[in-house]
């Protein structure tokens, strides 16, 4: 009897494990998909246009959300309460890609996704403006610190610095905005209405430019690749979401810093690109920094949640 109730516990011990486990595997399959895609973009910006580039990515990208979303929500996809923030949102969204499509040409797939992490520090920077949010001593110290970790990356004056890594950095801001846009959209909007907003208004912008700068696929290879980049993105977008949604957002949120690692061993085995010691000290900074600050988070949130709980005094 005891031995019985011993592994009815374990298992529910396992069942309780398995959201947290389901997170994780979706984490690292982002880990490795959007760092990818980078990989991609940074070859084939060789031989095709940016703008070809970034049409391909959010062609993929839209057409994945429609076959996955669009049978189960029908025009309910598209319905949106703010519609004009969230072609705001998607612009930004799209001009964030675009700088970072043009610096993976120049900067080491590890260096751009280490300094894209900086997004977080400059939310902290636009909240009080933004959203009204205080910012207190601890976050400020982690901003402070995130920014000094970035120069470590950048190397500004160093034989490593290439001035297309400030593109990277102005992604992050770009990034930044779109985030707190996505904050006040979470209040109106579903999260598979604002990823679809957020494909289609980039696939319309590039598709308006498209004429102008499309050159034919040189061989299957290429038009291979260039296919499987919206599926990078739309797949790699879909396993981030899907990795919140099965389990809470505090244990999942520390793991997108995997695909600082994927970027990594990526640039390693596609571009022998391997990043300085510098360059390590600055993306551990920036990481140490980033998770200061979703710590600060959780214990805002938890106060917030004791607070509205607790009857007043």
């Amino acid at each position: 009897m005891l031995a019985a109730r011993e592994e009815e516990s374990l298992a529910g011990q396992g069942a309780k494990r398995s959201p947290f486990v389901t997170a994780v595997a979706f984490m690292l399959a982002a880990a490795i998909l959007i760092p990818l895609l980078n990989a991609e973009v940074k070859y084939l910006g060789v031989f095709y246009p940016v703008l070809q580039l970034l049409w391909c990515r959010y062609f993929g990208h839209v057409a994945f959300m429609l076959v996955v979303f669009a049978p189960r929500k029908g025009p309910a996809l598209f319905r949106s309460q703010r519609p004009w923030l969230q072609i705001v949102r998607s612009l930004l969204f799209c001009l964030t890609s675009f700088l970072m499509f043009c610096a993976l040409q120049y900067v080491p797939v590890a260096t751009a996704a280490a300094v894209s992490f900086t997004a977080p520090m400059v939310v902290l920077v636009l909240a009080p403006f933004m959203l009204g949010e205080r910012v207190g001593p601890l976050k400020t110290v982690a901003v402070v610190c995130g920014f000094a970790g970035a120069l470590f990356v950048i190397q500004p004056g160093g034989d490593a610095f290439h001035p297309a890594v400030l593109l990277v950095l102005l992604s992050a801001c770009t990034s930044a905005v779109t985030q707190i846009l996505s904050r006040k959209l979470a209040a109106y909007d579903t999260p598979e209405t604002s990823n679809t907003y957020m494909a289609a208004a980039g696939f319309v912008l590039t598709s308006l430019m498209l004429p102008f700068v499309w050159q034919a696929p040189d061989g299957w290879v290429h038009l291979g690749l260039l296919i499987s980049m919206g599926i990078l993105g739309g797949c790699g977008h879909y396993c981030l979401v899907r990795a919140f949604e099965v389990a809470p957002a505090p244990f999942v949120a520390p793991f997108t810093y995997l695909q600082i690692v994927g970027a990594s061993l990526l640039g390693y085995l596609f571009f022998a690109e391997l990043p300085n010691l510098w360059s390590c000290i600055g993306t551990l900074i920036i990481v140490l920094s980033g998770l200061v600050v979703l710590l600060g988070e959780q214990y805002l949130e938890k106060r917030r949640l004791r607070a509205s709980v607790l009857p007043p005094d």
